[in-house]
């Protein structure tokens, strides 16, 4: 091949690439999606199960961004995410409501639990959240709240609520807001002694519990439930609809629903599938 048709082959290449690269790295972005979740999917160790096999039934990937299901939801308004996975039915309902997502599919369940000193100076223990909690607030035993308008921050106000007692007019004694994810408060519990409200999936999966345990469970008031929603493109014409739909449809179907059901810690079940109930 004489110089001039080498240098003519390698400008046409050069051009090719040119051409092709852009077109692959557009393929490869929408093969990507942001989902906001909160930090007790994220903590518990689920997204390091569910989302490689995600990845491996549709080749899509999945960034998770691990923050309470309130900011969740606020980084979805403000279309920071294609995708939202939370627990709080009400904000969440509220939220498609509102028009910024598609619609709410239920995916799985666990529960809350009281956690606290073994030793149980507040004599919290029992199957009544509520009347546990009263026990805490009259002992005037150090309680950590998330304080973070988490979905687990709401669920506390809600027992609080229940309970009889109202935050807002006088918090007890020795409540604290951390406004902190679940693994930090209950790193604070463990170092100090205090009582706090966890989800029992990012309980199984602490590991720095000094002499903390369950000390109240089995409340139906306690039951936890996580929903999936797609972020409108109404809203925010960049999300990434179908990708993010494929994830919601997959993860509410019965290979992922298997999948969830699989996740387990020391042979016990973090998350219980639930979708279509």
């Amino acid at each position: 091949m004489d110089l001039k048709r080498r240098l003519a082959f390698t400008t046409m290449a050069t051009l090719t690439m040119a051409l092709v690269l852009p077109a692959a790295t557009v393929q490869a972005q929408d093969k990507s999606i942001v989902m906001a979740s909160t930090t007790s999917t994220d903590q518990s160790g689920l997204f390091g199960h569910l989302l490689p096999a995600f990845r491996q039934a549709s080749g899509i990937d999945v960034r998770v961004v691990a923050v309470g299901t309130g900011q969740a939801l606020d980084m979805a308004r403000r279309g920071d995410a294609d995708v939202v996975f939370v627990h709080d039915q009400v904000a969440e309902e509220k939220f498609v409501a509102d028009g910024w997502g598609l619609k709410r599919q239920a995916v799985m369940y666990n529960d809350f639990v009281l956690i606290g000193p073994a030793s149980d100076p507040a004599k919290a223990k029992g199957g009544n959240i509520a009347e546990a909690l009263l026990r805490v607030a009259a002992a005037k035993a150090s309680f950590i709240s998330r304080g973070d308008k988490s979905g687990t921050h709401a669920a506390e106000l809600r027992l609080w609520k229940q309970a009889g007692a109202d935050l807002a007019a006088a918090k007890p004694s020795g409540y604290k807001e951390c406004g902190c994810g679940m693994g930090p408060a209950l790193n604070m519990a463990a170092s100090t002694g205090a009582y706090v409200l966890a989800d029992r999936g990012t309980w199984l999966a602490f590991k720095n519990r000094a002499d903390l345990a369950v000390l109240v469970e089995g409340d139906k008031a306690l039951f936890n439930q996580y929903g999936v929603m797609v972020v409108n493109p109404a809203k925010h014409p960049h999300v990434k609809q179908a990708a993010a739909q494929a994830f919601a449809d997959w993860v509410v179907s019965p290979v992922g629903q298997g999948v969830i059901a699989s996740y387990k810690i020391g042979g016990e079940q973090l998350f219980f599938p639930n979708a279509g109930r």
